[in-house]
């Protein structure tokens, strides 16, 4: 017997020592495949920049030869130069110099879509819809859009000279700014919703460096002006940010120790847990958090732990899915590699990354996970790692108008408001006549060539040309000449169908022009489909209960 032990007990210490052995050969092999790559890439990077026909710029060859290199990878880990830093400082820190203004491209254009408030942009009267045509003596066009970023950002103390054009006003208008500090609003609207119910609305609309601070304030100032029932948390829109930051806000509202999120890198055997440490302040609140499409990384840590532990409900549309976690690694030269280093998990264990990037195998190994494996919450609903966080209630705020999308896509909501904006005076959005303000909509549509051509209508054109290249009868031509006809009377009377949307649509943007982001959202929240839905939801105990498996 004791002979048995001993040789067991040999074995035993066989394995082991093969296993090591096996590990630290592994390893020898993948340094020298490294240091043999990086010796052949030097050679042909040399070759080039000394003997190719044409001179070459090393520095942007090189750059090219990483840029290349990185896109067999994920589309999150980037090289990160001096320029790109700055932006990545802004997300880490939670503050940058600016003028605060957020801007965009319409209609090849250089445009304000968004006014911080309190900040010099907006106490100086710039308007969103302004058109930017000049920084200093830039001229700011689409080939240098990339580029306005370092023109409007700097030292606070700074003057920037903005040479702006304005719908409904003939001469352009020219700004001095002073740059400051711009703190940046993670909470950007919080309130109770009705105002006189105990419903606290909280829009989250990143996940920087205060985000959970301003969570818990915006709590604790609602808390200060009556009792909380109820809690909608806003994500929509919100594409993430910090992973401590999302474990912040996470712990609002998870009960103490709860586990919030795991992580596990390329070593399957380690594996990080990331617990709730703090007494949560809204413990004893319903709460429903809203997503969408746009949710993306810390938003679906939040989300994800609030419907594994059935915290709270879900409502909205399916989440973006992406469950990889990066860490920048500083380089020389003052740049650095945001790289892909991990993979996150809910509670339940599933990881919600929609797309595998690492289906390369010649560049991969064997990084297939089971599609079989089933989750469950807390009270046991079973959910899934099919890609993103699934809401418990779907619900589409999407219009299903193609020519109400079509409008937007479009930008004519936006261009018309603007313009209205400009070329009226008031105050208050609740008076405006709403037939008036859809008939002039509708004139603006015809004044500005819009014309909505459905997919049908195009097929319509197409054979009409057809129909005479082949010379068919007249009958026939003009058979189809007056289906183009109905489809015109048709488009009308779908405007028409849909004209309350269209008028929600205009007063959204025209709320935005006077009270900023807050008039915006306010407005949006009384055609919002999802947030009605969340407060008819939290409304009724029996189907909130039901939802999240409480039995009764």
């Amino acid at each position: 017997m004791n002979r048995f032990l001993k040789k067991k007990r040999f074995w035993i210490l066989a394995t082991a020592v093969v296993f090591i052995t096996g590990f630290a050969s592994v390893d020898r092999d993948i340094y020298f495949e490294i240091s043999k790559s990086i010796d052949t890439f030097g050679k042909v990077y040399r070759e080039i920049n000394t003997n190719y026909v044409d001179e070459i710029n090393p520095e942007n060859f090189m750059l090219a030869g990483i840029k290349g290199m990185l896109s067999s990878l994920d589309p999150y880990t980037i090289y990160i130069d001096e320029t790109m830093k700055k932006d990545f400082d802004v997300l880490t820190k939670g503050k940058y110099g600016g003028i605060g203004t957020s801007v965009g491209l319409r209609r090849n254009r250089v445009t304000i879509l968004d006014l911080m408030e309190g900040y010099p942009a907006q106490r100086q009267g710039l308007r969103v819809g302004d058109v930017i045509l000049k920084v200093d003596s830039v001229t700011i066009n689409k080939n240098n859009y990339s580029d306005l970023s370092s023109y409007l950002k700097g030292d606070p103390g700074k003057i920037v000279t903005l040479t702006i054009e304005r719908d409904g006003i003939e001469d352009s208008l020219i700004y001095q700014l002073v740059i400051e500090e711009i703190v940046i609003s993670n909470v950007t609207y919080y309130g109770f919703i009705p105002e006189d119910g105990n419903n606290a609305y909280i829009k989250l609309s990143g996940f920087s460096r205060s985000a959970g601070k301003e969570v818990k304030n915006a709590l604790l100032e609602m808390k200060k002006q009556k009792e909380i029932h109820s809690i909608i948390l806003d994500l929509r829109g919100n594409p993430g940010g910090l992973l401590d930051q999302a474990i912040d806000v996470a712990e609002k509202f998870l009960n103490k120790n709860d586990l919030v999120v795991s992580v596990m890198g390329r070593d399957k055997t380690k594996m990080s847990k990331y617990f709730s440490k703090e007494t949560p302040l809204a413990a004893k609140n319903k709460v429903v958090v809203l997503i969408d499409g746009g949710s993306a990384s810390a938003s679906e840590i939040v989300a994800g732990a609030i419907k594994d532990h059935d915290r709270g409900v879900i409502v909205g549309e399916r989440s973006f899915g992406k469950g990889l976690v990066q860490t920048i690694l500083p380089l020389s030269f003052n740049t650095s590699l945001k790289i892909t280093t991990a993979k996150y998990y809910t509670p339940s264990g599933r990881c919600i990354q929609e797309i595998d990037y690492s289906k390369n195998d010649d560049i991969f190994g064997d990084n297939k996970q089971k599609d079989t494996e089933q989750f469950f919450t807390d009270n046991k609903r079973e959910v899934f790692a099919d890609g993103g966080i699934s809401p418990d209630s779907v619900v589409s705020n999407s219009s299903k108008s193609k020519q109400i999308q079509t409008l937007l896509a479009h930008g004519m909501f936006f261009r018309f408001a603007t313009n209205y904006f400009n070329t009226n005076e008031f105050l208050n959005i609740d008076s405006l006549d709403e037939g008036k303000i859809y008939s002039e909509f509708l004139e603006y549509l015809a004044e500005h060539k819009f014309d909505y051509t459905s997919k049908s209508e195009k097929l319509l054109t197409d054979l009409e040309k057809i129909a005479e290249k082949e010379e068919m009868s007249k009958s026939i031509i003009d058979l189809i000449n007056n289906l183009e006809n109905e489809y015109k009377s048709e488009e009308i009377a779908e405007l028409e169908k849909h004209k309350n949307e269209i008028i929600c649509e205009v007063k959204e943007e025209l709320a935005s022009r006077i009270s900023g982001r807050k008039g915006r959202i306010l407005q949006s929240i009384k055609k919002d489909k999802q947030f009605n839905i969340a407060l008819d939801i939290l409304n009724n105990n029996s189907v909130y209960n039901k939802m999240l498996g409480v039995k009764n």
